[in-house]
């Protein structure tokens, strides 16, 4: 799957830009704050129906306007696409396929299958159990739409749930809560069992892709810590509920889950330098590329934003050696300047376009 062009219209600080792109490499260069991070995010948006650092929908139209559209024009093989999106501040946001309105957004999820690196994404090392967790739940749900409708399903009766407890005294007995404990179990099993197998299959790609970039034998680990491995989880929602009356939320769950990033079997955030958290991040993105192209049916398109900051030259070497493999399908990459964007385009065979950006206008090089 590749995007051809792209209409926009009041996105962030973007006015209009119509634009389209190489089916390979495309390259955006400006200073910081101009508009490439904006660019790769509206395309972002068109796969997975919300920006990548999870702004309010009427946080990304442009100031002082009162709408903004994207529609983005998609090649697969002989199939082309056409997603249009359009936002107004007060108004629910509108999402179509070829014309057809989603009746839920969910339905989009997969059609176009991404990856992105970015520097917001330290908060997947850096943050809390919650950003790791969506990270995980973000790579199965691109392939596996049954483990979306019961992601969204379990999430659903946990808001039932958590909304009974925070109103416990208009509840007469435990009947309810253990209709609700029977349907949070049965999602947590199968949650649970598709995070098992996600770990088992991405932790030899991940090792992989760290090593090739690093070269220095660093031994990194991805373990995946739950309540569930130990105990059953109607029993343990059972054994957990006057507690949680007390407390007013769901304390016990697979919800509570995290996935811990190791490195030399401690935790990164508390031991990595600068540079091998950035390698981290981008070896886990790669294996992300490498795992949901063995499990779909088209190539991800891969974003990489700013990704060169904060690595010596040996590791950018190798990153760009990696990028220009022919496994790679198409790629967007900025960078505040042209030193590294030159050198992987001076090794490309293929097409490619470059493009700089000022003030948020977007010119065609």
């Amino acid at each position: 799957m590749i995007i051809d062009r792209i209409s926009m219209l009041n996105f962030k600080n973007i006015e209009e830009a119509e634009l389209s792109f190489s089916p390979k490499m495309n390259c955006l260069f400006g200073n910081n704050g101009m508009g490439k991070t904006n660019l790769l995010d509206a395309l972002f948006y068109l796969s997975f129906t919300k920006n990548h650092t999870n702004l309010l929908d009427n946080q990304i139209i442009k100031h002082e306007q009162e709408f903004c559209v994207l529609q983005g024009y998609y090649k697969d093989g002989d199939t082309i696409e056409e997603i249009y999106c359009g936002i107004k501040r007060k108004h629910r946001k509108i999402f179509k396929r070829n014309k057809k309105e989603y009746e839920r957004m969910s339905e989009h999820i997969g059609l176009i299958p991404m990856v992105m690196v970015s520097p917001a994404d330290t908060d997947l090392i850096q943050g809390g159990s919650d950003e790791r967790r969506k990270f995980v739940d973000m790579v199965i749900s691109q392939y596996d739409k049954n483990y979306l409708r019961t992601l969204i399903h379990y999430n659903k009766v946990l808001q039932q749930r958590n909304s009974l407890l925070r109103n416990n005294m208009a509840v007469p007995d435990d009947s309810l809560f253990e209709i609700l404990d029977q349907q949070l179990a049965a999602d947590g099993i199968v949650i649970h069992q598709k995070r098992c197998e996600f770990v088992e299959g991405f932790l030899p790609v991940f090792r992989k892709y760290y090593q090739q970039i690093c070269n220095e034998g660093e031994p990194v680990d991805l373990q995946y810590e739950s309540q569930l491995y130990d105990s059953d989880a109607e029993k343990l929602l059972a054994s957990k509920r006057q507690r949680d009356k007390l407390l007013g939320y769901t304390s016990v769950g697979i919800h509570k889950d995290d996935f811990l990033f190791l490195l030399d079997k401690y935790l990164i955030r508390k031991i990595g330098s600068q540079g091998q958290n950035k390698t981290y991040l981008i070896a886990l993105k790669l294996a992300q590329f490498n795992f949901l192209t063995q499990k779909g049916h088209s190539v991800p398109i891969l974003l990489l934003d700013d990704i060169f900051d904060k690595l010596d030259a040996r590791r950018v070497e190798q990153i760009i050696a990696l990028v220009a493999c022919p496994e790679f399908g198409q790629i967007f990459i900025t960078d505040t300047n042209r030193k590294y964007l030159d050198t992987i385009l001076s090794g490309m065979d293929h097409d490619y376009k470059l493009f700089q950006v000022e003030n948020g206008k977007i010119e065609v090089l």
